[in-house]
């Protein structure tokens, strides 16, 4: 199967579901579109741009360890 993104007009909602409807599940799925899928895209959007500039951050093993052990200290007590 191919999947699709569509953006529409609240208005036309139902009549998009109506005529989806008509097709069997082996023809069309519809698939709940994750709420946070535009932020998140835009997230790595940025994230991306910084790694292709050079301005991305980035930490050894070690000193990712460090990090989340410097974390997890301050949330024990």
């Amino acid at each position: 199967m191919e999947t699709i993104r569509l953006e529409f007009n609240p208005n036309i909602k139902v009549k998009i579901l109506e005529l989806l409807s008509s097709f069997s599940s082996d023809e069309l799925k519809i698939v709940q579109e994750d709420e946070d899928f535009d932020e998140n895209k835009k997230k790595l959007n940025i994230a991306y741009n910084k790694l292709k500039s050079g301005t991305a951050k980035f930490y050894t093993i070690e000193e990712a360890d460090a990090i989340f052990e410097e974390t997890i200290s301050k949330y024990e007590n």
